[in-house]
């Protein structure tokens, strides 16, 4: 945009609090500064603050978790009546956290033009355990009607792209990204003797991790005392047949944690939920060079190239193969890690993406 005209006012419709979420960080967040710089300018209106966070996600709470429901329901009515001092509102996986879509399609009539973000299959059921027993205030199918709604669709991999296309002609593909200059590893201690095979995520997807358990259990027999266990996401979490206490996640130690893994892994079941991923722990890994192992389920078959920046493992014995060799070979990590941060860089860095999302926001201006 050329200099002195008029900002592009854009509302930012959230669940979480900017650095919060890693769909939020990876998705839009760091294309902010970018994007600011030719001519748009960002309000950000966002639901579960760092106090609310502490009741959110935990088990039992349901009043507290009430009445974040009702101050949600108070923001976002907000937002609808001022949705028009906006040219566009760009709304992140859901607007609010139930099963309403009621104010996707209210924002959709103001004189704004709607933008919606999204890397899951969001119209399956995926409730967090803490969460089960409200999981009857969700409602999957409000998506079909918030992807209608919408001026643009932003997916996040081809197979969330072919369901959006169900409902609105106007989608584009936009991979969740990394910011490599800041996923760079640089704290990589050369003289270790014991190889950290790590996971990081979050307390809803630690049954993802859980389903490499009986097979990371044999690696523990097979290499006893050479090996150890990182999981980064739930401190609470602990498995005793791998001497493996988990550790919170946090902006501060990010790099710190990730910079100890050796081998990285991601353990997929084949579902759909799965399908929908948009490969995200495995990119963070391949941006630090930390040799990668993946289910081979949706668009990880698309980011790995086997045996070349990484590894696809579906049985036990593959993964208990691939992850052996890794462990016995440290110059094949670091030739697998290093083609694997080019991967990153190549196809999935923001520098490679900027532009598209520079498009996608100037083509509704």
């Amino acid at each position: 945009m050329t200099t002195g005209k008029q900002k592009t006012q854009v509302l930012i419709v959230v669940m979480h609090r900017c650095n919060r979420s890693p769909s939020q960080r990876f998705r839009y967040e760091q294309y902010i500064p970018y994007l600011e710089e030719h001519g748009f300018e960002f309000t950000y209106s966002h639901l579960v603050n760092e106090q609310d966070d502490k009741y959110f996600y935990a088990k039992g709470f349901l009043l507290k978790k009430f009445l974040i429901l009702i101050k949600s329901f108070i923001l976002r009515a907000i937002d609808v009546v001022r949705a028009s001092r906006y040219d566009i509102i760009f709304v992140q996986r859901e607007a609010i956290m139930i099963g309403t879509s009621i104010f996707e399609r209210l924002f959709s009539l103001s004189k704004a033009k709607l933008i919606y973000d999204f890397d899951d299959a969001l119209w399956t059921l995926d409730t967090s355990s803490a969460n089960k027993a409200l999981e009857w205030l969700k409602n999957p199918y409000k998506i079909k009607r918030i992807m209608a709604a919408a001026d643009l669709i932003i997916a996040g991999n081809e197979y969330l792209h072919q369901n959006a296309k169900k409902y609105n002609v106007n989608v584009i593909i936009i991979p969740t990204t990394i910011n490599t200059a800041y996923h760079n590893k640089l704290q990589k201690p050369e003289s270790k003797e014991k190889v950290c095979i790590g996971w990081t995520g979050s307390e809803t997807t630690i049954k993802h991790f859980e389903l490499a358990i009986p097979w990371l259990k044999k690696i523990k027999e097979k290499f006893g005392e050479k090996v150890y266990f990182k999981l980064i996401g739930d401190e609470n979490y602990f498995c005793k047949e791998l001497n493996l206490k988990g550790i919170a996640w946090s902006l501060e130690s990010e790099l710190s944690d990730l910079c100890e893994i050796d081998i990285g892994i991601m353990p997929l079941p084949s579902d759909e939920w799965a399908n929908g991923k948009c490969g995200f722990k495995g990119l963070q890994y391949m941006a630090m060079k930390i040799p990668t192992v993946m289910s081979p389920v949706g668009v990880n078959k698309e980011i790995i190239q086997h045996g070349h920046n990484g590894f696809l493992a579906d049985t036990e014995e593959e993964w208990i193969e691939i992850t052996s060799r890794l462990i016995n070979a440290k110059e094949l990590r670091k030739s697998i890690g290093n083609e694997a941060r080019e991967a990153v860089i190549s196809r999935y860095s923001v520098e490679a993406n900027q532009s598209k999302y520079l498009n996608a926001f100037s083509k509704l201006n």
